[in-house]
Parts: structure tokens; C-alpha cells; sequence
């Protein structure tokens, strides 16, 4: 779970970074890669909440 969670911390960097260049600099690029991020880390989202349900449960 401790990778979940680190993996899921370097994602939203990824995401942060790219959100700002495109808001800030109005960079196309940056906007796709923010997205691509986005995506992943809802994926990882859900992934940490069913790890957590299941955590809980024991």
C-alpha cells in the first residue's frame, strides 16, 4: 500500500506540473500530458480504495 500511495504522489506531480504549464503558458502539450496524468491517477485512486476496503475488513 506504501507504493500505492507513493506512486500516486509522483502521479499528481506529474499532473500539477503539466496542469500549470498549460493554464500558465497556455502549452497544448503540457494539456495532453495532464490529461494522460489525470487519467492514471484515477486509476490509481480506485485501485488505493479498494486496497483500503480491503484493508479495513481484516
Amino acid at each position: 500500500m506504501k507504493t500505492l500511495v507513493e506512486n500516486i504522489a509522483a502521479q499528481y506531480e506529474a499532473f500539477a506540473k503539466d496542469a500549470a504549464l498549460q493554464v500558465e503558458k497556455n502549452n497544448k502539450a503540457a494539456g495532453t500530458r495532464a490529461r494522460k496524468a489525470a487519467l492514471e491517477l484515477s486509476k490509481l485512486l480506485k485501485e488505493f480504495r479498494q486496497v483500503s476496503v480491503a484493508e479495513s475488513k481484516k
